[in-house]
């Protein structure tokens, strides 16, 4: 098999790998806000676009916010950000 093909195939594969990797994190995401425990409906196409996931792949830990805590903490980082500067 010439190279150019085999590294095709090669990373066609990885890539696979990945995307299973990744669906098998969707598994583990929880049922609610990770902060305030605010219920999440996986079905509720409005509540999947608003949400944020935050994936640690490497401890293998998935945590969902809702809108309110993730403007909350993006705004909390922020003032620390400018306190420091």
């Amino acid at each position: 098999m010439p190279k150019k093909i085999k590294r095709v195939t090669n990373s066609k594969k990885q890539a696979k790998k990945d995307l299973q990797q990744k669906m098998n994190m969707f598994d583990r995401l929880p049922d609610e806000c990770s902060a305030c425990l605010a219920p999440f409906n996986k079905k509720d196409k409005d509540m999947v676009m608003s949400w944020h996931v935050v994936v640690r792949e490497e401890e293998g830990i998935v945590r969902l916010y809702c809108p309110d805590c993730w403007r909350k903490a993006t705004s909390l980082v922020e003032s620390v950000i400018m306190e420091e500067k």
